[in-house]
């Protein structure tokens, strides 16, 4: 008899946890910034703000691999490719911007240094999030 009730008493609490638990019918945001990929224009930073603060508290480094995205999480990873000449950089998220019309990244002078951004200032990319250990 006390098998039977233990028995039923634990088939009960399992199925109950079962019933309690319901998938989403929607993916995750971790899916969305994983799957994200944006095509728009990329500028670069003015050798005037090197050293000032960036929305995420770190200091702007002009000869660091880093960039501003509007909504991306700092410290995510990006790869913008240049689309007019195919040159792309690994680059990360650690301030916000930018916040011209049709642009979507700022980069870093080496991060546009390393993709022929210099000269015209501003080009066509593709923001692809990445992970950084590959």
């Amino acid at each position: 008899m006390i098998k039977l009730l233990t028995s039923l008493t634990c088939t009960s609490l399992l199925l109950s946890g079962c019933l309690t638990h319901r998938a989403s019918a929607y993916p995750s945001s971790d899916f969305y910034e994983q799957s994200f990929a944006d095509i728009g224009d990329a500028s670069y930073y003015s050798d005037r703000l090197h050293g000032r603060s960036t929305a995420s508290g770190e200091p702007y480094d002009k000869g660091q691999l880093t960039g501003a995205h509007k909504t991306l999480k700092f410290g995510t990873w990006v790869e913008v490719t240049n689309l007019q000449n195919d040159q792309s950089v690994r680059i990360k998220i650690n301030d916000r911007g930018p916040f011209t019309p049709g642009r979507i990244v700022d980069l870093s002078r080496a991060a546009a240094e390393r993709i022929d951004l210099i000269r015209p200032g501003h080009a066509p990319v593709k923001v692809t999030i990445i992970d950084p250990q590959n």
